[in-house]
């Protein structure tokens, strides 16, 4: 069973920028397409991006779209999230996850255990 850890939240002042990390354990993320999702206090999860296996493709949340960058280094088992511009309403308790491809995770359809997550904070 695959074990993802999440990392690199904070506390940001909005415009600011944040990359997250997620480590996965157990097995190797090859073939699997990787993708990041948020939920934010009284909120349901929700999709924020993903990328195919592996790495060519990816999408994107149209809130976040022209500002967050999903990329994967294979090699590390490691997905990141790079963050930029951020606002107060991208704050959110941050997760990875792995599915079969984009389509399915954006959809909500994820094949992995939740992890912790991490904490973003954006402040006005």
């Amino acid at each position: 069973q695959v074990q993802l850890v999440e990392s690199g939240g904070g506390l940001v002042q909005a415009g600011g920028s944040l990359r997250l990390s997620c480590v996965a354990s157990g097995r190797t993320i090859d073939s699997y397409a990787m993708a990041w999702l948020r939920q934010a206090p009284g909120k349901e999860r929700e999709f924020v991006a993903a990328i195919s296996w592996p790495g060519g493709s990816t999408d994107y949340a149209d809130s976040v779209k022209g500002r967050f960058t999903i990329s994967r280094d294979n090699a590390k088992n490691t997905v990141y999230l790079q963050m930029n511009t951020l606002k107060p309403e991208d704050t959110a308790v941050y997760y990875c996850n792995m599915g079969r491809s984009l389509d399915l995770l954006q959809r909500g359809f994820v094949l992995g255990s939740w992890g912790q997550g991490t904490q973003v904070t954006v402040s006005s």
